[in-house]
């Protein structure tokens, strides 16, 4: 564990000279042009179009809906979908709906496009060598957020944002279940952003870091300033890390803890921690 490490020239601009010495070694004139970047970036985009386009909310209350009203023409049997409306599980369905997207379009289509392009999975920063090394530095990371955490928690905005489950409170199963689906979506925001498309983008050198990290900065829109506001730190801290290890493990071990965290505190300051297992149905 040598602190020097974290010393900003020797952290950020060392790293991103090194990184720029290899993209510029492995560039082979003879190859042509290198398509991986703008397959990554294009198709990338047009994932992120489909999670905000068909993967809110309010898009599976149209689909509810939709069904719903086929149960009343005759077109479905039964009256499962006109009624789900009143289920204790709502809720977590809509969220359910939310982290499953995410998994969609942050994972399992860009897997398509890594294979359509020739390229492994295990290629894309999986490996756990790299996050052995550095793990000192993530854990370090989390308990420096975790300091901002505690701050924020007593805020009326950090109150009312988190947990997204409302009903995380209710039981520890609504509490499990819903973090399960919260550090799913995690693992795939990681990959995506800090896997696939700074691998794709390796031929950039240091500049992939700056252009993961624009679109990773603008899907925090929404949420409180600050956050989105240490989003630009994260996503310039963790890329450069991921692209120095090739691991995207440590990046997704700081993103979950601070995750639940948050959601641990907003509830401390609110409605407390749950106090049986199962919600009262």
């Amino acid at each position: 564990m040598d602190f020097r490490e974290l010393a900003p020239r020797r952290f950020f601009l060392e790293t991103w000279r090194a990184l720029d010495a290899r993209a510029d070694a492995e560039r082979d004139p003879a190859a042509g042009y290198d398509f991986r970047p703008l397959w990554a970036l294009a198709s990338g985009a047009v994932f992120l179009t489909l999670m905000e386009y068909f993967g809110m909310p309010e898009d599976f209350h149209a689909v509810v809906r939709w069904l719903g009203d086929l149960e009343m023409e005759g077109a479905l049997e039964g009256e499962t979908f006109r009624t789900l409306w009143s289920s204790p599980w709502w809720e977590l369905m809509n969220h359910s709906w939310w982290a499953a997207w995410r998994v969609l379009g942050f994972f399992v289509l860009p897997l398509f496009v890594i294979k359509l392009s020739g390229d492994r999975i295990r290629d894309q920063n999986l490996e756990r060598a790299g996050f052995r090394d550095k793990l000192w530095i993530y854990l370090l990371s989390y308990l420096v957020v975790l300091g901002f955490v505690v701050g924020v928690s007593f805020t009326d905005g950090f109150q009312t944002y988190y947990p997204f489950y409302r009903q995380s409170s209710r039981s520890w199963l609504d509490f499990g279940l819903w973090e399960l689906l919260y550090i799913a979506q995690f693992f795939s925001l990681e990959f995506f952003f800090r896997g696939w498309w700074l691998r794709a983008c390796e031929s950039l050198g240091s500049k992939a870091i700056f252009a993961m990290t624009v679109p990773y900065v603008m899907i925090h829109f929404g949420k409180e300033f600050p956050e989105t506001l240490g989003a630009i730190f994260a996503g310039i801290f963790l890329g450069t890390l991921a692209m120095r290890t090739r691991s995207i493990w440590g990046g997704f071990l700081v993103h979950s803890l601070v995750a639940v965290s948050m959601d641990v505190a907003a509830l401390l300051q609110t409605t407390g921690l749950p106090t049986q297992f199962l919600p009262d149905l």
